[in-house]
């Protein structure tokens, strides 16, 4: 699986620290924000990558995580959502078919983003009754 990275200026350790990670667990990696750029920026390399199949999933990474989930939202044809816990990241993988997920160093350590990277990276989407909302969310915009 290719998987998408990019951080703002706030979120480059964290973005470092997870590059590494994803590596070792056999991931290929690319990072779109490898100079610094705006969260704004960071988010439209990454969403532009997976709307044009570059990469499979994306991780995007500020301070606080609300920021690039507004600005990737904001791009037809991608779900993003803003992960805080492991449950969350994966249930928004399972349900809402999430291409993306935003993440903010400053609420997520390295243990915390690890584990929620795991579970959404992990969990695949589950159709069924919820495809009728992601079919929703995909006309909006």
């Amino acid at each position: 699986m290719k998987v998408l990275i990019g951080s703002d200026k706030k979120g480059k350790n964290l973005r470092e620290h997870l590059k590494g990670y994803l590596k070792e667990k056999g991931y290929e990696v690319i990072d779109k924000t490898e100079d610094e750029v705006d969260l704004v920026d960071a988010t439209d390399r990454v969403c532009t990558g997976i709307l044009s199949k570059e990469g499979d999933r994306g991780i995007l990474i500020d301070e606080y995580g609300a920021g690039s989930f507004m600005a990737a939202n904001k791009h037809k044809g991608i779900i993003c959502a803003e992960v805080s816990d492991e449950h969350s990241a994966m249930m928004t993988r399972a349900h809402n078919n999430t291409s993306i997920i935003a993440m903010g160093s400053g609420i997520a350590g390295n243990k915390l983003a690890e584990a929620m990277v795991d579970a959404y990276l992990n969990e695949e989407y589950a159709a069924g009754r919820h495809q009728v909302r992601v079919d929703m969310l995909n006309k909006m915009l």
